[in-house]
């Protein structure tokens, strides 16, 4: 019983670590950050809108493929990234 308790917490930890991996992507090219400055916006919008990283992260995966994001998400995510374009050599550079 303890095996099978570990085993499935750490392949929750596999899933919720591949979603997020995958959103600092998303973010990276919507907002044409370094990695480093998209897991800053998704930190930074998790903890302005006091909902989990892992559930943030959820949510821009699927923004990227259906184009849909609670509000209150999207405002906060628009504002971290701009505040890290603002900071970003990135959002300067060609192509």
């Amino acid at each position: 019983m303890e095996l099978e308790r570990k085993v499935s917490q750490l392949e929750r930890a596999v899933e919720s670590h591949a979603a997020v991996d995958q959103a600092i992507g998303i973010v990276v090219a919507v907002g044409k950050l370094t990695p480093d400055q998209g897991w800053t916006v998704l930190r930074e919008t998790s903890q302005h809108t006091n909902t989990k990283l892992s559930r943030i992260a959820d949510m821009i995966v699927a923004w990227g493929c259906a184009g849909d994001l609670p509000e209150e998400i999207r405002r906060e995510l628009d504002a971290s990234l701009a505040r890290a374009q603002a900071k970003s050599n990135c959002a300067e550079a060609p192509g």
